[in-house]
């Protein structure tokens, strides 16, 4: 079996057989596209035996017949319309992959230089000198329609990143750790970088506003072009992106990583009331501290913490702010004056159920009252008044009041708009992963990680830490040609700060798979736990500014796949045993 590269996201084939297809499921590929019209010839394999072993493998099968030496516009557009949708690596097949190599190369003229197109196919076994005049055409055609005056074309980075928050900065500098001489770009539109973890303890009183955030500038890499700039929208099929000033920026790979979006206008009332009237979030670094003056200063009466439908970033921070804020009630012996009350959404007050009984000890101690599916539709700060949706035991849904005297909210949390609206998001809006490359499902040169993603892991910044080795190790297998093998196995950690100078230190992958970093007789994470306080408090911020963000990655060496052998290595390997 032949197998010919064109880029990372497609190769081409000679007549391919169902055996062949089998072949080409174990070498990684996930959607197979027929040139070849079915009877063309006696000897050639049908095409539903073919459609047959491809989706019997799991692959995805897509029969586009194209006459030999007739490659019309629509043709052109239909091939293009496919690779939109396909999700990659491709393996295109027709005779003996010319009619697909000269798709792929018809396709990639607006983007790409003839010259560069046919470098490439005959660096593939290709010569497709003849098409030069038509690569041209079509070259010059797109220049005219997609230069403007409000579009400025930068010259191509090798990597771009959107993003600088805690996964854009540990992707740049782990690839960077790996390859020093990569041309990296980094889009963000904030001056500030901020630690969230952090947040959680400068709303409990433990740690001050200015030790969670640093100029953004301090924290770029210095080999990096920062564009100061947000992103506006992706243009895929040229390999490039948008930036809300109409720049445009091209790419050899792209990783998308800007975070999401605290939904904040989703709850009526609740944006007006923030700050104020006793309603707080730690889930932003300017209520934080309003957080600790409320807890200081609350004598009696309701505080009410809410958490909203999953998935949000963290889900454990808004237990974490009431533990906080309960244990300093008790130690001031305030807190059997304080009704408190935790209304979720969920059905349940921790999504691993190892971690439960122990949470379920504290709030028996602090006297929580549990409100489970129990969600926050609108805030009325002047009169102390919170509404929530309750699913009840039937199933039905009614609307109750409660009034507060403090009220904590975590609010909804979506994509970001970009990301949401284009073609990379799945249908509810998050960028679409494969859950273990890290890599977009339908482009093969695009990853994601991160906040923004929709694969089903804690999003926290612990598994970012994760993330970020594994990103950089599949875009450097893309760039060199190869199919990414690194894996990502969901792993998240959660440190739920049950009362200070103690967290019960919740580490889990998918599935709630139990990963915990260091053995139990040393960290127990199903119990609260002293050294997690210390970890959380001391270590973790260290390890952050001075380890993650500059691509040291301590217990976070990625899992690589064994590398398959391409034909003409094996072949080369064979020729060797001969010769031995």
């Amino acid at each position: 079996m032949q197998i010919n590269q064109l880029s990372p996201f497609i190769s081409v084939s000679p007549q391919l057989t169902p055996n062949d297809i089998g072949v080409a499921a174990s070498r990684g590929f996930k959607s197979i596209i027929c040139n070849r019209p079915d009877q063309e010839s006696q000897d050639q394999p049908s095409t539903t035996d073919l459609k047959e072993a491809a989706e019997r493998l799991g692959l995805n099968w897509y029969y586009q017949p194209v006459v030999s030496g007739k490659i019309t516009d629509a043709n052109i557009a239909d091939f293009t319309a496919i690779m939109d949708k396909a999700q990659g690596p491709v393996l295109a097949f027709c005779r003996t992959g010319t009619r697909s190599s000269t798709l792929w190369a018809l396709s990639q003229a607006p983007r790409l230089s003839p010259e560069a197109i046919l470098t490439t196919t005959k660096a593939a076994g290709y010569d497709l000198s003849a098409q030069h005049e038509r690569l041209n055409a079509l070259n010059q055609s797109a220049t005219k329609q997609f230069h403007s005056p409000t579009a400025t074309h930068k010259a191509n980075h090798d990597v771009v990143i959107i993003g600088g928050g805690a996964a854009g900065q540990a992707v740049a500098a782990s690839l960077l750790k790996r390859k020093p001489s990569l041309t990296i770009a980094i889009v963000e539109p904030n001056n500030e970088h901020y630690y969230q973890p952090g947040w959680t303890l400068v709303g409990g009183g433990v740690f001050e506003r200015s030790e969670t955030s640093r100029a953004m500038k301090d924290i770029m890499p210095d080999s990096v072009h920062w564009y100061h700039a947000a992103a506006a929208s992706f243009t895929p099929e040229h390999h490039s992106i948008t930036l809300e000033n109409g720049e445009s920026i091209s790419y050899r790979a792209l990783i998308v990583a800007p975070g999401l979006i605290l939904d904040w206008d989703a709850i009526p009332g609740l944006k007006d009331s923030l700050g104020k009237y006793g309603v707080t979030s730690n889930y932003r670094i300017d209520l934080a501290p309003y957080t600790w003056e409320l807890v200081q200063s609350t004598q009696q009466g309701t505080a009410i913490f809410t958490q909203p439908p999953m998935p949000i970033k963290c889900a454990g921070a808004p237990q974490k702010a009431m533990y906080l804020s309960c244990d300093h009630w008790k130690r001031t012996g305030r807190l059997d004056n304080i009704k408190v009350e935790f209304c979720t959404a969920g059905a349940a007050l921790f999504g691993v159920a190892d971690y439960v009984p122990a949470l379920m000890e504290y709030i028996t101690e602090y006297g929580v009252e549990l409100a489970f599916q129990t969600t926050l539709v609108s805030v009325d700060g002047p009169t102390k008044t919170a509404r929530f949706s309750v699913i009840d035991s039937e199933g039905n849904s009614i609307e109750i009041e409660k009034q507060f005297d403090m009220l904590h909210v975590c609010p909804p949390q979506r994509a970001p708009q970009f990301v949401a609206q284009s073609q990379l998001s799945d249908d509810a809006g998050w960028l679409n992963l494969n859950s273990e490359t890290l890599q977009h499902k339908h482009y093969g040169n695009i990853f994601g990680l991160g906040d923004c993603s929709n694969t089903p892991n804690a999003k926290t910044a612990a598994a970012v830490r994760k993330q970020a080795p594994v990103v950089a190790e599949n875009v450097l297998m893309v760039l060199q040609g190869e199919v990414p093998r690194a894996i990502y196995d969901g792993y998240g950690s959660c440190p739920l700060t049950v009362e200070r100078g103690k967290i019960v230190l919740a580490e889990f992958g998918y599935g709630g798979k139990l990963q915990p970093t260091f053995p139990s007789w040393l960290v127990k994470g199903t119990q609260p736990s002293r050294l997690s306080w210390f970890l959380k408090e001391k270590m973790l911020p260290w390890i952050y500014w001075n380890g993650m963000l500059k691509g040291h990655e301590w217990l976070a060496k990625p899992t690589i796949l064994p590398h398959r052998p391409s034909d003409h290595e094996a072949a080369q390997a064979c020729n060797f045993d001969q010769k031995q």
